[in-house]
């Protein structure tokens, strides 16, 4: 049976240059702290105030590099801190999504977003490789298991991307990770 790591996408911001230019000054360039799973992305030294209509998430990570668009994912359970009802997308899919203002605590600056929030549906990043040996294809819809300490786990509606720049890494959010004991380590497998 073959299988991949399952890693947890905790809340995160991706920002167009447009919005790091006014939050962190013209011409800026965010600082990698640390390489992610996925070829070229990182997690940035800098961080953001998310602020929403019924509280404020402090600190929140940006990732680089810069996107065409920014966005915030977050989980149902950060939503529900926020006051937003985020909707389950795919990670660009913004259009009607609510809306938050980000705060640079550094220096005051902000960038009201009118729309960008969602909650990330998971996915499983892979090569056209990869995706051969599982037998799927780009955007098709699977279950996958996981078996943690006692809690075995199944994640149905688990969107299958594909692309030569991937590493192969199954991608779900804090709350879901939590509710299956999802740690550091854990596998999964795609089940028919």
């Amino acid at each position: 049976m073959e299988t991949f790591i399952v890693e947890t996408s905790a809340r995160h911001i991706h920002l167009s240059q447009e919005h790091i230019d006014i939050l962190f000054g013209e011409g800026y360039t965010l600082t990698n702290k640390k390489d992610l799973s996925q070829p070229g992305q990182f997690a940035c030294a800098e961080r953001l105030d998310v602020v929403g209509p019924k509280k404020t998430i402090p600190g929140v990570s940006i990732l680089g590099p810069a996107r065409k668009a920014s966005q915030v994912e977050v989980s149902y359970t950060d939503a529900r801190t926020l006051g937003v009802t985020a909707p389950v997308r795919e990670s660009g899919d913004t259009a009607g999504s609510p809306g938050v203002t980000l705060v640079n605590p550094q220096n005051g600056a902000s960038v009201v977003l009118t729309e960008g929030v969602i909650v990330a549906k998971r996915h499983i990043h892979m090569t056209p490789a990869d995706a051969e040996t599982f037998g799927v294809a780009d955007k098709e819809i699977v279950s996958v298991k996981v078996d943690t300490n006692g809690r075995s786990t199944v994640f149905g509606d688990t969107v299958v991307r594909v692309s030569p720049t991937f590493a192969l890494a199954m991608h779900i959010d804090t709350d879901e990770a939590n509710a299956a004991a999802a740690f550091a380590g854990t596998v999964g497998y795609i089940v028919k």
